[in-house]
């Protein structure tokens, strides 16, 4: 699966299952962040290729195991800042940088080294959230063929770092 943030003037067909989250009748936009990371990491990855043959349905996507955290919790911020800075790198997305906590689009990182830095980092405190052991992680790392072994290790790298 790949999770993004589409801005408010893009139309979806029926080809592209979209959601929205909502708290208390008003968009959350944080909320939006938190599941993308969730659903763009390697675990999640991992664990929808369990269980899926050829299309993947929101049934699927419904059953997907998700770590539960609030604003109150610790790595909530750190990942909704972190996905923001990946997702918020033109002028469409101003107002969602804004909610977040960027001051505009110009806060997004562009720079490939340091979007793979990122991307890591959430993967490695992603592995944390679900409470999988070093050698779990580095199992389910092991299962994408076609990822160069250098992203896999900053994953595990970043792993590590949040242990020390």
């Amino acid at each position: 699966m790949i999770a993004t943030m589409l801005h408010t003037n893009i139309f979806c067909n029926h080809k592209l299952p979209t959601a929205i989250i909502k708290s208390d009748n008003s968009l959350d936009y944080k909320s939006e962040l938190f599941l993308l990371t969730i659903f763009n990491s390697f675990v999640a990855d991992y664990s929808l290729r369990q269980r899926v043959t050829t299309n993947l349905t929101f049934f699927i996507v419904y059953q997907t195991p998700v770590p539960r955290l609030t604003e109150k919790d610790p790595y909530f911020q750190e990942r909704v800042e972190r996905a923001a800075k990946l997702i918020c790198t033109t002028a469409e997305y101003d107002e969602l940088a804004k909610e977040v906590g960027l001051e505009n689009h110009k806060n997004g990182i562009t720079d490939e080294r340091e979007r793979g830095k990122l991307r890591a980092e959430l993967d490695g405190i992603i592995a944390h959230l679900y409470g999988l052991t070093e050698t779990e992680f580095s199992h389910i790392l092991s299962t994408f063929p076609i990822v160069a072994e250098k992203v896999k290790n900053a994953a595990l790298n970043a792993y590590r770092e949040m242990v020390k």
